[in-house]
């Protein structure tokens, strides 16, 4: 029988490990946790789930740490995952599947990003081989791609699979997550090490040059991104990312012509569907912004095909529909946004906007109040604009 291992480095996740464990008990037969110099609960938390444990000082290199852990692993098969990560358990049975096969060496996993309005999937080299030949590389946003394709020129009869449906759930990226961690700073710092030492590296222009544009360092950005394609070296996602984000870049300069020709070499690379959604999205953006309004619904309608569960795509299309004063088909997408999202202020508020255009005034003033009830409990100026607004017009 095959034996799974997982293993993980941490530091401070007192408040998440707990969760994260417990999604994986009825799944991995043994736990190996590297602590890196937590000060809080967290080996306490690791032992009482039966982990076995071991400490090492923090090197500013995240390969380091995550190969100090893979040596403690004695199982078939290893699954990293990160203290702020749980497992979805629906996707056990998959998982088991895929590991049983004998040619498998790696089985990439589709991570859904929480709170990202964007891009809400990731793929991740999560699961793999316990095989000696793998190993992490880079000090930031480390991965085991590098050590798996030189080990598939040496033994071309390995495979590696692709489960599309989602095995992780990630809430390291929601701003609270950022603010408190201080990710971007420490990215920054990384990557831009990294960068000196491997300049023409596509991977690390893709990460770099992302980062520099949301730090509004667009013109460092874009020649990171830029030079990234011009290696001519990268692999299909990396080429993906590196036109994803230059399109992002020009829409933002409404360059609309060349962010209209990145956003189609992104949408066109052969990755999984969930994984172009922030392109799709982008695009579809991008076409309402030039008035044309079919083609945009038509990317909006597509999203919503690859993921009936995006309320950021119900959202969107409703406000284009709202636009063309397709007003019921927009009350209806904006309540299916809300029935996903039921924290969505945006929502709320444009279904009042949409009920008030349409003449149903009571269902507008009840919009209108949760939205500001929404906006309230996240401290959002845009509570007090919306209460004088409806003041002004004699609703409240």
């Amino acid at each position: 029988m095959v034996q799974l291992s997982l293993c993980m480095i941490v530091k401070n996740e007192s408040a998440n490990l707990a969760q994260c464990l417990t999604s994986v008990k009825d799944l991995v037969d043994e736990i190996i946790v590297l602590d890196t110099g937590s000060s809080d609960r967290t080996l306490e938390i690791a032992q009482e789930f039966g982990a076995i444990t071991a400490s090492q000082e923090w090197t500013e290199d995240f390969a380091i740490a995550r190969n100090e852990a893979l040596k403690l692993v004695t199982g078939d098969w290893v699954l990293v995952l990160d203290g702020d990560e749980i497992f979805n358990i629906n996707a056990i049975k998959d998982v088991k599947s895929a590991i049983a096969q004998e040619n498998t060496l790696v089985v990439n996993l589709i991570r859904h990003e929480i709170g990202a309005s964007q891009s809400p999937y990731s793929a991740v080299s999560r699961l793999f081989r316990n095989h000696p030949a793998i190993k992490f590389s880079r000090p930031y946003h480390e991965t085991i791609d590098d050590s798996v394709l030189t080990l598939l020129k040496q033994e071309p009869h390995w495979n590696i699979v692709e489960l599309p449906m989602v095995s992780i759930l990630h809430s390291g990226y929601t701003p609270e997550a950022l603010q408190t961690k201080d990710k971007t700073n420490r990215a920054k710092s990384l990557l831009e090490k990294t960068f000196k030492e491997n300049p023409n590296d596509p991977y690390i222009c893709s990460k770099l040059g992302a980062l520099y544009l949301q730090l509004g360092q667009e013109k460092e950005g874009l020649k990171l991104l830029k030079q990234g394609l011009k290696a001519n070296t990268a692999s299909v996602p990396i080429s993906f990312e590196l036109h994803y984000h230059l399109a992002n870049a020009y829409l933002h300069q409404k360059k609309w012509e060349l962010a209209n020709k990145h956003y189609q070499k992104a949408i066109n690379q052969p990755i999984l569907p969930q994984l172009k959604i922030g392109a799709f999205n982008n695009f579809a953006g991008l076409l309402k912004s030039v008035g044309d309004l079919k083609n945009a619904q038509i990317a909006y309608e597509t999203i919503l095909k690859i993921d009936p569960t995006f309320a950021v795509g119900y959202y969107n299309l409703a406000m284009l529909l709202k636009g063309k004063d397709q007003l019921q088909d927009a009350i209806a997408l904006y309540q299916k946004a809300i029935n996903l999202n039921p924290n969505y202020a945006e929502a709320y508020q444009n279904l009042g906007v949409t009920c008030f255009k349409a003449g149903l005034l009571q269902e507008s003033l009840e919009a209108f109040k949760k939205a500001i009830s929404l906006y309230e409990s996240q401290q959002s100026p845009e509570a007090e604009k919306l209460t004088r607004s409806l003041e002004e017009m004699g609703m409240i």
